[in-house]
């Protein structure tokens, strides 16, 4: 596939700062081998010690380390996060670290562009949403198939407007646990869902690993197909194609020739690229056959309209296999499931009529064609399905529904029989749409100048409120919707998603907070560099000091678990990440002293590197890697747009994403965009790819 023109500027701009470095000064050249067993072989091999299950003993040339694509992606990581060498181990000189990791790099890159083998998305179904949003707009529903309570913010009086690129100044929402009235919204009677798709452990309820159809599951669309088209709102007062679709042909002409029309429409949008003639036959046949046989028109139409929504053409999603790519080239999706591929990934759904003709016309094989679409659909409205779900499972803000803070202790958590919870979590939420909306640099989620609060929020915030105009509702009364105002945030201890009360809450235990877990949440969201779990012998700590600790700082309560050699390797990683956030506590409350009035301590040093001393440090380090957020985020945006775990063929692209991105000032909209214009994202997958689980982890014992 020819490389987008943005990214090769990119490249080629990179290449040109290389060799005006070298030029400048020329670094002696390293010998990786050389280099990694004069630095890590006293673990990974020396006197039979082998951590982490990554044995140097049997690589002595670079080729023999090139092979092995999946162990030479660990090293380059774990060498990136200066996670190795571990503490208490000799550095490696920043020089030679830099040179070092480089020739990695561009070794990996060299294998992996040689193999051109990308991971399958192996063949899945629908998930529920997918499902839901799929049947709405293939007839035009007013309306849902069926209530989603995953849809974890609903909209109300229509704030989302993407095409006019800016989020209004107040918003009102609602959040499916403040009860059964957030339940209560325009769908058709009668009809129930299948059970919710669980999120992947590595990823998202999209991946492909997780969606199977088993024979129980597949009556169950059977039966879920049926109830749609017999739903008594299922009419023309709220299905847009009625007219189209069911409504009867006029009198005197050739009824045959109609029905064939109309489902040839229909069903090339069902199943998104043009229906074959076999297949048309015999939908056709079966209608006139209930036509036949006395059916009226509406209802043998219904009963096609049916049995195409239950259809594994439908249900299924898969790539088409492509024609032989020339030689070292990556295999290209046909345009069809390219149009599939995006419509998916921003819109939850099927594509629409005029991304298909932008298939048929070959308009998405080119970064031209492509970017107009993605444009197109960047400001319809119904990007809001990306919203509610992406950054729900990206910032695992499901979480948030199981926090039960001890009432006790954080009565202000409880608000009546509503929770304080609920309106947590729309902070996160909202502050990611404003950034996709209004085209913002990422960097606004790590330290944003503004937030969007209802006045409960507000009043539960306290001190770290206190820069905030008074006045805002209250929220006295609201159940149904919330309403919520956006305010300019000054105090940087507020602001992005790191410091928000809903993360704080759901990283903490009932009366303490969990610097483990907060640590290990900031290594996945923020990094996508997640932590592995720990021992099954490790004993959790406490929510209480136990007996001759109630003096300790919670940082000397967990001094204990860093002894374990099999635990020191995964701390010095998640430690820092975590105890930068201990001034907020179990709900998110500022706080300078523990209960036993020892004070908070929140310094640490980021990646070994950039030391700091409180949140405002904390977040200048992440900015001062933002680089590498950029390319996190690219990572799980990618992951979720493919459905599937990334792999060590897919690094080169994130590099590509993420600087192409950089260029661009690091605004959301370029990184979506150039999600959908990488390698990955438009090719086909197959064997010979490497395998994530293939790679041992230098970090374990």
């Amino acid at each position: 596939m020819t490389r987008s023109p943005i990214l090769l500027t990119v490249q080629t701009a990179a290449a040109a700062a290389i060799v005006a470095s070298a030029s400048a000064a020329p670094p002696a050249p390293v010998d990786p081998v050389a280099s990694l067993q004069a630095h890590c072989l006293g673990c990974h091999g020396e006197d039979d010690k082998v951590k982490g299950k990554v044995d140097l003993r049997d690589i002595s040339t670079a080729e023999q380390l090139a092979e092995r694509t999946g162990l030479l992606s660990s090293i380059v990581d774990v060498l990136d996060f200066h996670e190795m060498p571990p503490e208490g181990e000799p550095p490696i000189p920043a020089e030679e670290r830099a040179r070092l990791l480089a020739g990695l790099r561009a070794m990996l890159d060299r294998a992996l562009d040689e193999q051109k083998a990308y991971p399958a998305t192996p063949i899945r179904r629908m998930n529920r949403f997918q499902y839901n949003n799929a049947v709405v707009d293939l007839f035009e529903l007013s309306g849902s198939v069926y209530s989603l309570p995953e849809r974890m913010m609903r909209e109300h009086k229509g704030y989302f407007r993407p095409e006019v690129g800016a989020m209004a100044q107040t918003v009102t929402v609602g959040n499916r646990p403040l009860g059964k009235s957030q339940m209560i919204e325009p769908r058709l009677a009668g009809v129930a869902a299948f059970p919710q798709d669980l999120r992947a452990e590595h990823g998202y309820d999209n991946q492909a690993d997780h969606l199977s159809l088993s024979p129980l599951l597949m009556e169950q669309f059977l039966k879920l197909a049926q109830s749609i088209v017999e739903s008594p709102d299922f009419n023309r007062k709220r299905v847009g194609v009625w007219d189209a679709l069911f409504a009867e042909p006029q009198a005197g002409g050739d009824v045959r020739a109609e029905v064939r029309a109309r489902l040839e429409r229909f069903l090339t949008r069902a199943f998104r690229r043009p229906v074959g003639g076999e297949t048309l036959d015999r939908y056709a046949t079966y209608v006139d056959g209930q036509l036949g046989a006395g059916t009226g028109f509406p209802d043998a139409m219904k009963a096609a309209a049916a049995a195409a929504i239950s259809s594994p053409r439908f249900l299924y999603l898969y790539d088409k296999a492509p024609p032989e790519p020339p030689e070292g080239a990556a295999p290209e999706l046909d345009p069809y499931d390219i149009a599939t591929r995006l419509s998916l990934f921003l819109w939850g759904s099927i594509p629409d009529e005029e991304l298909l003709a932008a298939a048929a016309g070959g308009e998405l094989g080119s970064d031209q064609g492509l970017s107009t679409q993605f444009g197109r659909m960047l400001k319809d409205k119904k990007l809001k399905r990306f919203c509610d779900r992406f950054p729900t499972q990206w910032l695992q803000l499901e979480r948030i529904v199981s926090a039960l803070p001890d009432p006790v202790k954080f009565p202000g958590f409880y608000y009546s029989k509503y929770r304080d919870s609920m309106h947590m979590a729309m902070e996160p939420l909202l502050l990611f749409e404003t950034v996709l909306i209004e085209d913002l640099p990422i960097t606004q989620l790590i330290d944003s100048d503004f937030t969007y609060r209802s006045g409960l929020l507000q009043d539960a915030y306290g001190e770290l409120a206190a820069d905030q105009p008074p006045g805002l509702k209250r929220n006295k009364g609201e159940v149904t919707v919330l309403t919520f105002d956006r305010l300019p945030v000054t105090d940087r201890r507020s602001g992005g998603v790191i410091t928000n009360a809903a993360v704080m809450t759901m990283t903490s235990g009932p009366e303490r907070t969990q610097p483990i877990t907060r640590g290990a949440w900031i290594a996945g969201v923020i990094f996508n560099n997640p932590p592995e779990p720990p021992p099954a012998d490790v004993p959790p700590l406490g929510e209480k000091p136990a007996q001759g600790e109630e003096d300790l700082t919670l940082r000397e309560r967990l001094s204990a678990h860093r002894e374990r050699a099999d635990c020191r390797g995964c701390h010095d990683k998640i430690d820092p990440l975590g105890f930068a956030l201990e001034n907020y506590g179990p709900v998110g409350n500022w706080r300078e002293r523990y209960e036993n009035e020892r004070e908070v301590d929140p310094s640490g040093k980021l990646f070994r590197q950039h030391g700091f001393a409180d949140i405002a440090g904390f977040k200048d380090a992440l900015l001062a890697e933002k680089d590498r957020f950029t390319r996190a985020l690219a990572g799980h945006l990618l992951a979720y747009a493919l459905a599937r775990e990334l792999s060590p063929a897919d690094q080169p692209a994130l590099d590509q994403i993420a600087a192409a991105t950089a260029a661009e000032g690091y605004r959301l909209q370029t990184l979506l965009r150039q999600v959908a214009l990488s390698e990955p994202f438009r090719t086909k997958g197959g064997p010979g790819a490497t395998e994530v689980s293939a790679a041992p982890d230098p970090r374990r014992e």
